[in-house]
């Protein structure tokens, strides 16, 4: 629930004191949340996986910020065996 909550404020266009961020954006901040042990590593892992965050982003997320996601480039991202 945490990495979901921390996403959606991290893309949410409707907050009047921060832009929302690009997909590529708001996934390196999640990875160096788990990097400091912030968020649980092994379900941070699943969220981009399995692209839950893919998902949610095509059904809520201005297409503007769906930007290319080099997996590689998040931050401590473990692609599950």
């Amino acid at each position: 629930m945490g990495i979901a909550d921390v996403f959606e404020a991290l893309t949410a266009g409707d907050r009047p004191y921060k832009k929302a961020m690009t997909l590529s954006q708001a996934l390196r901040v999640l990875g160096r949340m788990k990097l400091d042990g912030h968020i649980d590593p092994d379900l941070f892992d699943v969220f981009i996986g399995e692209g839950v965050y893919l998902d949610y982003a095509k059904r809520f997320l201005d297409p503007k910020q769906i930007d290319e996601v080099d997996l590689a480039a998040i931050p401590g991202y473990t692609r599950p065996p």
